[in-house]
């Protein structure tokens, strides 16, 4: 009864999306606070003045950090969605089958527990059918404009304390400072889609969707 009665529960439900947004929550305060302290430590070096943890949140150097890795990582989810329709990697469990018709690629039927943009049909569901890959592409757009606006205000920041004349917008973008924070974290995760799915193909986890079962040939492609 009690087995039963814990399956039912919203945490067995839910687990993985409550432990996900509770690590990065924690992540996220951390960065606040030892950002912080760094921010003030750097800042008083170079005579200015510390500030106080509010007025930090919304400084260029949080925006900058914060918004540059959620740029990358949706720039990841991004690539990962639309390249893993079309492309294939033998022996991989992040890859669709070389051979088979896969589930994912069948049309939609509008039937009466369907979503509602599948009932609609045309437009709207022609728009749903690439939601996936148009949110993160959005979100990636909207990380990258504001890691650009935190990492300008922050660089004319350290100008001013150093007697540097103020960069406009395209005098900084123009620079090297952004592209190298931007594209130092972009490569990391081209890697790690790398990673997932070259090995993949020799490694296993057992009980785990990413993996394929630990019984499965190494050539066997596919979930």
């Amino acid at each position: 009864m009690s087995s039963l009665s814990n399956r039912q529960s919203f945490f067995y439900k839910n687990g993985l999306g409550i432990v996900a947004l509770t690590l990065f929550a924690v992540a996220l305060v951390g960065q606040a606070l030892t950002g912080w302290h760094e921010h003030n430590s750097e800042t008083q070096q170079e005579g200015g003045a510390a500030i106080g943890l509010l007025m930090y949140l919304g400084s260029g150097h949080f925006i900058s950090a914060t918004f540059e890795n959620f740029e990358s990582e949706f720039l990841q989810m991004a690539l990962y969605v639309v390249l893993t329709v079309g492309l294939r990697q033998k022996g991989s469990a992040e890859s669709k089958s070389l051979d088979e018709p896969e589930e994912v690629d069948r049309e939609p039927v509008a039937s009466a527990d369907a979503p509602w943009p599948v009932r609609q049909g045309g437009l709207i569901l022609k728009i749903y059918e690439n939601s996936l890959f148009l949110a993160f592409g959005i979100l990636f757009l909207i990380s990258w404009g504001l890691h650009f606006y935190g990492s300008w205000v922050d660089h004319n920041e350290q100008n001013l304390l150093t007697g540097q004349p103020h960069d406009s917008v395209a005098d900084y973008l123009s620079q090297a400072n952004f592209w190298f924070e931007s594209f130092q974290n972009w490569q990391s995760e081209f890697l790690s889609i790398a990673s997932i799915v070259l090995l993949t193909i020799f490694l296993r986890q057992k009980g785990s969707p990413e993996s394929k079962p630990v019984d499965a040939p190494n050539s066997e492609t596919g979930k």
